[in-house]
């Protein structure tokens, strides 16, 4: 009897606490503004909704140039919708630069891939590209299908920084896509940083990078370490490894 008398005096405590709590107006916690603005979605998840910019369009490179020669035409091979590294002309940029934004690309590993380990379809992607070459914030493109490397530079890591969380490559020949979310960083007047870079970044939607907070500047030899900029292109790297080229396609971003 005294357990069930317990039982009843908790039993009222707590409709009482609730109905404390349902006091008051519920209006004070809703909010109408701002309002969000309408975006209309893609078909898919994997076609660019109606705010996004479509950086390739299956067309022609207008929205690229070369890394090499900012005023020349990036002189990537483009046929049937696809996006083809041409060997010897070196990496590719975004005419247009970027602070935070979300990024969709699609891409292809030669299903007649040769090579092992980094030399086995080898590209990536400059989230932010900040000078010539290699200068930037690299997420590799590599062949991880059956093939080994170290593990902070197979597919899905953020180059020599970060091992991705999953290896979720496809077969080569098969497309596979990135969804990646960039958060660019931020400097103070002396140029020291003030927030880090932050992405997070999924791999034929499995997660490999999950808001992770860069060290700095992809190196490939030595730490990462930042230099001061601000909003930059993004690069898309030529290797130059003797396996076969890789293709993209399907590439939009939305500035966030």
């Amino acid at each position: 009897m005294k357990l069930k008398k317990t039982w009843m005096l908790l039993s009222a405590a707590a409709i009482t606490t609730v109905s404390f709590a349902q006091q008051g107006d519920p209006k004070a916690t809703e909010f109408y503004s701002p309002v969000p603005k309408v975006i209309t979605p893609g078909k898919t998840a994997a076609d660019a909704p109606s705010d996004a910019i479509a950086l390739f369009n299956g067309k022609n490179l207008d929205e690229w140039t070369s890394t090499n020669d900012t005023t020349k035409a990036a002189a990537w091979t483009v046929a049937k919708n696809i996006l083809t590294v041409k060997k010897g002309t070196g990496n590719i940029q975004t005419k247009k630069s970027f602070t935070d934004y979300q990024l969709h690309i699609e891409w292809r590993i030669p299903a007649n891939i040769t090579g092992e380990g980094q030399a086995r379809g080898n590209s990536g992607i400059f989230l932010a590209s900040t000078g010539r070459g290699d200068d930037g914030y690299e997420i590799q493109i590599l062949d991880c299908y059956n093939n080994s490397t170290y593990v902070n530079g197979q597919t899905g890591s953020i180059y020599k920084q970060s091992i991705p969380l999953a290896n979720a490559c496809k077969k080569p020949g098969e497309w596979q896509a990135y969804d990646i979310i960039w958060t660019a960083p931020r400097f103070n007047d002396d140029g020291t940083i003030k927030t880090p870079a932050r992405v997070t970044a999924m791999h034929n939607g499995v997660l490999v990078q999950n808001n992770y907070e860069l060290k700095g500047e992809t190196r490939y030899i030595g730490a990462p370490y930042y230099k001061k900029h601000g909003p930059a292109p993004i690069k898309l790297q030529a290797h130059g490894d003797k396996s076969e080229p890789i293709s993209f396609r399907n590439i939009w971003v939305r500035e966030l």
